[in-house]
């Protein structure tokens, strides 16, 4: 690794019961639930607590159309619920995700990719 780009970082857990993320917000969030009975497979009909990267919507509509307030979405477009409201894996705590790399920023996309990697890489 290249020293120069600061990798430390302190995470600050926040209660999804006492406040929420902004919108659009990129977080860390433990979620909470049992994983489905499944005969082979031996984390089946366990209980979990577990950190998944996920965004926060104040409002989101789904591919049904179903409109979702103040939920946090994960990468396969599963939306949970803060913990509290009716969910099967809500979402317990929330911390803001660390920066890219050498960067002030979550995300680059595009032209800037290859040069932000360049930056951070060498």
């Amino acid at each position: 690794m290249r020293s120069g780009a600061e990798l430390d970082v302190t995470v600050e857990w926040v209660d999804a019961r006492e406040r929420l993320p902004a919108d659009g917000m990129p977080v860390a969030a433990a979620a909470t639930g049992r994983y489905p009975t499944h005969p082979d497979d031996e984390e089946s009909g366990r209980d979990f607590w577990l950190v998944m990267p996920m965004r926060f919507a104040a409002r989101y509509v789904d591919e049904d159309g179903v409109e979702h307030r103040d939920c946090f979405i994960d990468s396969d477009r599963v939306i949970r619920l803060p913990y509290g409201r009716h969910c099967a894996e809500p979402v317990t705590h929330w911390a803001a995700l660390p920066t890219l790399p050498g960067t002030s920023v979550h995300s680059v996309v595009g032209d800037g990719v290859r040069s932000a990697l360049r930056n951070v890489l060498g």
